[in-house]
């Protein structure tokens, strides 16, 4: 039963109460890339990705923890942007949807923007800098670690130890608003 605004009248079933009460569920989201070429793959990553529908509004978690068989879809320049997809589509695509965190270790995350862009994927953009105060450029990232996350940054600046790892992660929640 899709939303409706209660009005006088309107008698309280177990379908009225499901229509103006979020359930939560489980979505797995689609992995590609800005270009669509170097499509990355979760392989054994653990997601714990799920959304809840409120009249016309779509609440989720997006947790995502790359495992040892994850393909990260390495190209050999920045600008192929990690694109994942959102459990429904959104009613235009929305500059800020939430907030994540990327995270190498303790030290080393960061906050990123989850910014849609089209209205059914979104991308992460680099917000902050570690919390140990040092730019990503003193792990070996190109650029400083900055603007939209791909499979060079921000960690990256393609020689081995700084580049994206199993263990590494992304976790953060969002909410906008659905299509009609």
């Amino acid at each position: 039963m899709p939303f409706e605004v209660w009005q006088p009248g309107m008698i309280l079933t177990e379908e009225r109460i499901a229509s103006i009460s979020p359930t939560w569920q489980d979505w797995t989201p689609v992995w590609t890339t800005s270009t669509g070429s170097a499509t990355p793959s979760l392989g054994n990553a653990v997601l714990t990705c799920r959304y809840a529908v409120a009249a016309t509004t779509c609440w989720g978690k997006f947790d995502v923890v790359f495992g040892s068989t994850t393909n990260f879809g390495a190209s050999p320049t920045t600008g192929d942007n990690w694109r994942f997809s959102l459990p429904l589509a959104a009613s235009i695509a929305h500059q800020e949807i939430g907030f994540a965190e990327i995270n190498k270790s303790t030290a080393k995350r960061h906050v990123c923007r989850m910014r849609m862009t089209t209205t059914t994927d979104f991308e992460l953009e680099i917000d902050t800098g570690a919390p140990d105060g040092l730019d990503t450029t003193a792990d070996g990232a190109n650029g400083g670690g900055k603007g939209l996350v791909d499979a060079l940054s921000p960690w990256s600046n393609g020689g081995s130890g700084t580049t994206w790892a199993s263990g590494y992660s992304i976790r953060g929640t969002f909410a906008y608003e659905l299509a009609n």
